[in-house]
């Protein structure tokens, strides 16, 4: 990635491209990236990192995982107390994101958002950290550690914390290695009924594979406008169906397929154009994008050593045998509804799914059909689906607030449904008590 150390880059000049000659464009390789500074432990964020011996075999290098830990209130004065875990999947942490124990600088100038069209967002951001931390060091909020997941990888920011034919075994890494070795550090209960998954988007698909992967090992996954769930409709795409991913075809002509839109329904980008983009940026699935990471994760590997084109990166055609292989290995609603006799009971109560019903991305068109399943699974799944009325990218089930508001408020919003997870399905015996104090 552009921020690993050691890597080669140039220094930033102006290039000027004319498509009619063949001149040569020079570019110096002549900067190396330094060493990235480890984040600092303060009293309520804690970091860890392992090196995992299941990544190191794959690659044939040392490999390492970190987390950024937040901890409870008072955690060094209660050595005894055992604490629920919950993860929080999402893109490449530097460090745990959205906690200040500082209020907001009153002479902060304003900066616009163009993507919520809201002056002074970055007011709005920082007040958010520092009311996340007045709400953790609050006497009835619920004393639990969460962490942040640092998994990035040579193909993007993050593994999509499943085991892959191309990036390894981080399902198993993270799962047995990493899991374990956070709940051991920072005295988690170290149980599966203890431990919770949530996240939006990448962090959304994450959280159900996770739960669904692993289903015994963690107690309940809030999946926010996940990534596609049902790969009939892999965003506008039925990857077994379609011949092809950029457009549609009829009998005398044919369209593009759109890749986003905004909550009116306005087109702003073509699966083409996205994928030509991709292309220029880097080939065999590296671009460091969108497309090429779901290709990278879910493709079988090549015999060039790279995964497998779901298709054909210029013309679109969709490679059938891919597409099978993305079927049994990473189509969540199919694999639920292949295996629901033995996952239904390990799941049941587990699976809460928010997205908005004018996601940019259309993910909202695979939960409609993964609904479909689970709303006649039986066992029944005794969860939840919800949909936001227009709203975008990324809805998490808050019905009072807007985007710009709601994804500020993941912790403060599914923490407290955590807690009664759990009240609900602790084991006999269970300790639950040492961490209300």
């Amino acid at each position: 990635m552009e921020k690993e150390p050691g890597n080669l880059v140039s220094k930033p000049f102006k290039v000027i491209f004319d498509p009619a000659d063949n001149n040569i464009i020079n570019i110096i390789l002549s900067e190396v990236n330094p060493n990235i500074q480890e984040p600092k432990d303060t009293e309520y964020i804690r970091h860890i990192k392992i090196r995992s011996q299941l990544l190191s075999d794959f690659w044939g290098t040392d490999i390492f995982l970190r987390a950024h830990v937040l901890v409870p209130h008072d955690f060094d004065k209660h050595p005894q107390a055992r604490f629920p875990l919950s993860i929080f999947h999402g893109h490449f942490p530097s460090n745990f994101g959205g906690f200040s124990e500082t209020p907001p600088d009153p002479k902060l100038v304003c900066k616009y958002s163009q993507r919520f069209d809201l002056d002074c967002y970055n007011k709005i951001v920082a007040q958010e950290s520092y009311d996340l931390y007045q709400y953790w060091v609050a006497q009835d909020t619920p004393r639990m550690l969460i962490a942040e997941i640092d998994h990035s990888n040579p193909y993007y920011d993050d593994s999509y914390a499943v085991n892959s034919d191309n990036l390894g075994p981080y399902g198993d890494a993270i799962t047995y290695e990493l899991i374990p070795a956070i709940d051991r550090e920072f005295r988690g209960i170290g149980e599966g009924w203890a431990r919770f998954l949530y996240g939006g988007s990448t962090g959304g698909w994450e959280a159900l594979a996770v739960q669904v992967k692993y289903p015994e090992e963690y107690n309940g996954a809030f999946a926010a406008c996940p990534d596609p769930i049902d790969f009939r409709q892999f965003t506008t795409i039925n990857l077994y169906e379609d011949d092809n991913a950029y457009f549609r075809k009829g009998s005398f002509t044919k369209i593009d397929r759109p890749s986003h839109r905004n909550y009116l329904g306005h087109l702003s980008g073509y699966m083409e154009m996205d994928n030509h983009w991709e292309l220029v940026l880097g080939d065999k699935s590296r671009s460091g994008q969108q497309w090429d990471i779901w290709e990278a994760v879910y493709s079988p590997n090549g015999e060039d050593g790279y995964p497998q084109r779901i298709w054909n990166k210029k013309t679109g055609k969709i490679n059938k045998s891919v597409a099978a292989y993305w079927r049994e290995n990473y189509d969540l609603r199919y694999i639920m509804e292949r295996d629901w006799t033995e996952l239904g009971p390990k799941l049941t109560g587990k699976i809460h799914i928010y997205v908005g019903d004018m996601d940019n991305f259309y993910l909202n068109n695979a939960v409609y059909l993964t609904e479909k399943f689970l709303e006649n699974a039986a066992p029944a799944y005794e969860g939840v689906i919800d949909y936001g009325d227009r709203h975008e990218h990324c809805w998490n089930g808050d019905h009072e607030n807007s985007n710009a508001i709601s994804r500020l408020r993941y912790n403060t919003f599914y923490v407290p449904q955590i807690l009664k997870r759990i009240e609900k399905s602790a084991p006999k015996g269970a300790d639950l008590k040492s961490w209300r104090y």
